[in-house]
């Protein structure tokens, strides 16, 4: 019975990795930039310490990008009104991914920069 547990808890963790990926456009964005970064760090031979890093910080924005989705459903499930602590809400989360993606471009650039100079 517990195997069956298990099983549905990723199904449904795959669910919501799914509607993530095909209702939010920056998602999309994020794994496209993610596919050029693996296609660039392959034909760059990078150092898997670097390779490391890089996929530790899209992943911190994609994850971001998840997190901000479920916060902003959840306040669209309480309210249909514009209510100031909701604004902040989803203000707060937009800007922990805006601050996760300025973390990975600037994780990247100094990486890259090693790389492509």
């Amino acid at each position: 019975m517990k195997k069956r547990k298990l099983f549905q808890s990723f199904k449904y963790a795959m669910e919501g990795i799914v509607y993530g990926f095909r209702s939010q456009r920056n998602m999309r964005l994020h794994t496209l930039a993610l596919v050029v970064l693996i296609f660039i760090m392959i034909s760059v031979s990078m150092a898997i310490e670097d390779v490391c890093l890089i996929l530790f910080s899209a992943m911190v924005v994609m994850v971001s990008e998840m997190i901000n989705t479920a916060i902003e459903k959840t306040i669209d499930l309480y309210t249909e009104n514009i209510h100031p602590l909701a604004k902040t809400a989803k203000d707060v989360a937009a800007g922990a991914v805006l601050l996760s993606a300025i973390f990975a471009i600037v994780v990247g650039g100094l990486i890259f920069s090693k790389y492509l100079l």
